[in-house]
């Protein structure tokens, strides 16, 4: 009698193998901060940066605190719109490299108003160590927020906001082919951005295809609304199809906690064996109520706690190493 044809497996590491790091305190935590973003507005903070003075010293300030990783967006310098135009970014980075060794990543998310051709104008000029890639399309909303707005100070930012119910961040899969076939020209590598578990799926195609190599960087990010929920549950289910799917030896795991879950979630990421990413991006806020202040405030906040579990912060040359990156002396910023 013929026996029913078996699915084909993914062949990884063996688990115990895959495991082995969970439980080493001795390992290099990277810790990587994004400065501004495209998603908040300057009404939620007055302390959310946006001209490229405040974006240069907010990121100088980060790195200096600890930060191994920045993760870097543009804004109109005017009112603070997110904009893809490379001659606002070149107010900025290149002064941050001058002022920090950190790795500058630089966004190729943008915002869901911008072209794909718009977020990669200046990834393409500069061809940096490493950009952000989102691993799918999907919904991507902060609309709750706006009823919730006493005033606004700019008047863009309440159709920006409202408007993402209707809006969805397009990365197609050949979006995200044609992307990494680009980008690995350059020896560009990627902090791959997995809303949901699906997205680790995505990426587990790229990597069967070739594309991506390891040692990869997967940003785990939780509590968006549009992708999986910050249920601390929904981080152990992305660490273990990422461990599943890949074999942790493989690629560095991060967490990115989105809004009040900010740290909570990003400390639990550690525990976990992962890296981790703060930044007003992320998260206005530095305590229950509290705004932060500045990224920096934010890094000093999870490098005290890392540092309280026994945690070694990793530097830019560690980040470096881990990821596999080309090296700041061969990049156009």
């Amino acid at each position: 009698m013929l026996q029913p044809e078996r699915p084909p497996t993914r062949r990884r590491q063996p688990a115990l193998r895959r495991h082995r790091s969970m439980s080493n305190l001795n390992r290099k935590i990277i810790i990587t901060c994004a400065i501004t973003g495209s998603a908040h507005v300057p009404s939620m903070s007055e302390h959310l940066p946006f001209t490229p003075e405040d974006i240069r010293t907010h990121a100088i300030d980060a790195a200096q605190a600890g930060a191994a990783i920045l993760h870097l967006h543009a804004r109109n310098p005017a009112d603070g719109r997110p904009t893809p135009a490379p001659e606002v970014f070149r107010q900025f980075v290149p002064a941050i490299a001058e002022r920090t060794d950190a790795v500058i990543n630089i966004s190729t998310g943008g915002s869901t108003r911008m072209t794909l051709d718009d977020r990669l104008a200046y990834a393409r000029v500069a061809k940096p160590e490493m950009c952000s890639l989102n691993m799918g399309s999907m919904n991507f909303s902060l609309h709750p927020i706006a009823a919730r707005m006493p005033s606004w100070r700019f008047d863009w930012e309440k159709e920006y906001i409202e408007g993402m119910e209707d809006m969805i961040f397009r990365n197609t899969l050949r979006d995200i082919r044609n992307i990494l076939t680009e980008f690995n020209d350059y020896g560009t590598r990627f902090e791959f951005e997995c809303y949901d578990v699906g997205h680790l799926y995505t990426l587990a195609h790229f990597v069967d295809a070739g594309l991506i190599k390891p040692p990869f960087f997967i940003q785990s990010v939780i509590g968006i609304l549009g992708g999986i929920g910050p249920d601390p549950e929904n981080l152990v289910v992305m660490r273990s199809t990422a461990d599943r799917l890949f074999g942790r030896d493989q690629y560095q795991f991060s967490v990115l906690g989105a809004g009040r879950h900010q740290m909570s979630l990003v400390t639990m990421g550690a525990i976990l064996g992962g890296n981790v990413r703060v930044g007003l991006e992320d998260s206005v806020y530095l305590a229950k109520g509290v705004k932060a202040r500045s990224n920096a405030e934010q890094v000093h906040k999870i490098r005290r706690i890392l540092e309280e579990l026994s945690f070694e912060i990793a530097t830019p040359a560690d980040a470096r190493a881990m990821l596999g990156l080309k090296g700041r002396d061969k990049v156009s910023l």
